[in-house]
């Protein structure tokens, strides 16, 4: 007699081996970052990318895995070329200087790369199990959330903190500069435009690419 469950269930599509390596990997980082940096530090839109996709990465959820991909995909890149750039000894937006600071350890510093190998990954996941085109006003609405906590609760740009390793600037609503706020705008007008930058500039193109290069979810039998 067939076994009409097992041929409703569908078979996974995110192997096995790639779903223990993420959670150690994650197992390591994040009682590291709690203890260096506290729990702010993953207020961070990367660092809520990377538990939204230990979360869709076991449920194999096209929705969990396609909002950190549309929200972070360019950044992750730009976080990129700044570290080459830092590295050949230039400075393009400071945003990775952290990367070249001996007060931190290199084994901390080295966790950091996963800025590097994220955006692929992520790439992957959403080929795999589809880009769910809910996700942009999904992180968009994060994304809101994320500064106005960043904004109106956490440390601004240039704060003197008891530990500097505590996290200031925040998602970097004060400006690129995290040793003291952007002067160009009023500091609530320079969130709005920050966000509005961020939806339009960058959520908004990644959305299209991703509806084109990738497939739509699979639905269950």
């Amino acid at each position: 007699m067939q076994d009409h469950s097992a041929l409703s269930e569908p078979k996974p599509l995110i192997p096995l081996w790639l779903k223990l390596s993420y959670t150690a990997f994650l197992a390591v980082l994040i009682p590291v970052y709690w203890v260096n940096y506290g729990p702010t530090n993953f207020l961070y839109f990367c660092d809520v990318a990377l538990l939204l996709t230990l979360i869709g990465i076991w449920r194999e959820d096209s929705l969990l895995v396609s909002l950190p991909a549309v929200g972070i995909l360019i950044p992750q890149l730009l976080w990129c070329a700044d570290f080459l750039v830092e590295l050949c000894g230039g400075t393009l937006t400071g945003m990775t200087g952290y990367m070249f600071d001996d007060q931190r350890s290199l084994f901390l510093r080295g966790l950091s790369l996963f800025h590097g190998w994220l955006p692929i990954l992520l790439f992957f996941l959403v080929r795999k199990l589809g880009y769910d085109r809910r996700a942009f006003s999904g992180w968009s609405l994060i994304c809101v959330t994320l500064c106005g906590i960043s904004f109106f609760l956490l440390p601004a740009a240039g704060a003197e903190l008891p530990d500097p390793a505590t996290p200031r600037n925040v998602n970097y609503v004060f400006g690129m500069d995290d040793a003291k706020p952007q002067n160009l705008l009023p500091p609530l007008a320079y969130l709005g435009a920050w966000i509005a930058a961020l939806v339009t500039l960058v959520f908004t193109p990644t959305h299209f690419a991703l509806r084109k290069l990738c497939p739509s979810p699979r639905t269950s039998i």
